[in-house]
């Protein structure tokens, strides 16, 4: 077989049997197939699709392009979540602390911002010392010790889906659904957790546009988990507007830490809450969704949750008194408070280019190897439904250079949707795929 023949094949729209699959796998993982090729595959795939066989192929494929753990020595029941990506996702950051409160290990292995989407691990690695990159025998360690670890792919573990990964961010190719549904699956079934849940987004800021999209996405993994053996379930948020208030790597951080201590955004509480809770449901932990519920609420109400995350971020290097000083984390040289330009009612906040925007100030990757910068980003204050009168507080924008500033400040203007009547509210999980 031949790269370039794979290339073509996939380039016409025909279908890749199995074997041809873990060829380019293998030898892409191997590097004897180069990041143009695979570049060149990864466009041909987002332009014309793949089959539900050809993405299962994929996914066992990358799957085990590496080591596939077995955590069943550590726990019978290790649990993960995992997001298709969206704008102020900070879930994993308040979520894996708040079930591994409940004695439930969380064994998670995480990504980086793709396009638009901010990654967990670039949010982390805004708090001092924080270590992403933990070898096998580390996560495992970890995991067995404090009962919650997440880190970056390691050359062990699907190792082809963290070269692919770096790839389809630079080449506009992170919107295929069976490339993101392959990435995810491919890096859940090699970090060996048995109960998984999906959180699923749809909207203007998530790659799925559309219900349907998101939806096709969701039973697809689910379809790929069963299969290869694990209680999975996924959750389809909305992701019209972004997630909580804070968009940016150490401001997302601080919102986190807000919500663990109680405070956090409403809706991104009650987003937390309903992901944590399918978790619990999937493990036999709770018996129904009010049992849940209750159980997560008081995990946060009496600080199990909080300290939990302190452990957790001091057990890979990081300072974990950052929790009571977020001045240890990087401050933006302006941060200045931008006002509503007329009165109405926010009808909508384009959640997309808030992302955009904030990869422009730094905050995300233009180009493979781009280095992130942690401080910048926008805090929102009212949010879609909220009525402003013109000069009312809208956003406090944080940069590092003032003509990203005045750039970022007019185009996150230009995000918002204005109307003299308030606007029908859209809910906020569309529904759960078991």
């Amino acid at each position: 077989m031949r790269a370039v023949d794979i290339i073509a094949k996939k380039r016409e729209g025909e279908t890749l049997t199995r074997e041809e699959i873990n060829f380019f796998v293998q030898g892409f993982t191997r590097g004897e197939i180069a990041d143009y090729q695979a570049a060149a595959w990864a466009m041909a795939v987002y332009l014309r699709g793949m089959t539900n066989e050809e993405t299962t192929a994929l996914t066992l494929a990358m799957a085990h392009s590496g080591q596939v753990l077995d955590l069943s020595a550590i726990a019978p029941r290790v649990l993960d979540k995992h997001s298709s990506g969206g704008v102020g996702d900070k879930t994993t950051l308040v979520v894996a602390p708040l079930v591994a409160s409940l004695g439930l290990p969380v064994g998670k292995m995480s990504g980086r911002g793709l396009g638009f989407s901010g990654g967990t691990l670039d949010k982390l690695e805004a708090i001092p010392g924080f270590r992403a990159d933990l070898t096998t025998a580390e996560f495992t360690t970890q995991l067995e010790n404090y009962g919650i670890v997440v880190s970056g792919q390691t050359h062990d573990l699907a190792p082809a889906d963290g070269k692919l990964y770096a790839l389809r961010d630079v080449t506009a190719t992170v919107s295929s659904l069976p490339l993101i549904a392959s990435s995810i699956m491919s890096k859940k079934i090699a970090a060996g957790a048995n109960i998984i849940v999906l959180d699923v987004k749809v909207g203007r800021g998530a790659f799925m546009k559309t219900e349907a999209e998101a939806t096709a996405l969701a039973e697809l993994m689910v379809k790929i988990g069963r299969l290869a053996g694990r209680r999975i379930a996924a959750v389809i948020s909305d992701m019209n507007q972004p997630l909580g208030n804070a968009v940016g790597n150490a401001l997302e951080v601080i919102e986190a830490i807000e919500t663990l201590k109680g405070h956090g955004p409403a809706e991104f509480v009650e987003h937390c809450l309903s992901v944590a809770a399918q978790m619990l449901l999937l493990a036999d932990a709770a018996r129904a969704e009010a049992d849940a519920l209750a159980q997560l609420r008081a995990a946060l109400a009496d600080g199990r949750a909080l300290k939990k995350f302190g452990a957790w971020i001091d057990a890979q290097g990081g300072a974990a008194r950052v929790v009571d000083d977020y001045a240890l984390l990087p401050r933006a040289r302006i941060v200045e408070e931008i006002v509503a330009p007329q009165d109405g009612f926010i009808a909508g906040i384009n959640a997309e280019q808030v992302g955009l925007t904030v990869v422009d100030l730094g905050g995300g990757r233009a180009k493979k190897g781009d280095t992130i910068d942690h401080a910048v980003g926008v805090v929102f204050q009212p949010k879609v439904g909220a009525r402003v009168a013109r000069g009312d507080p809208l956003f406090t924008l944080h940069a590092n250079d003032r003509a990203k500033f005045d750039a970022a400040k007019a185009r996150l203007l230009a995000a918002y949707t204005f109307s003299p009547h308030a606007p029908a509210l859209v809910e906020l999980i569309h529904k759960v795929v078991r």
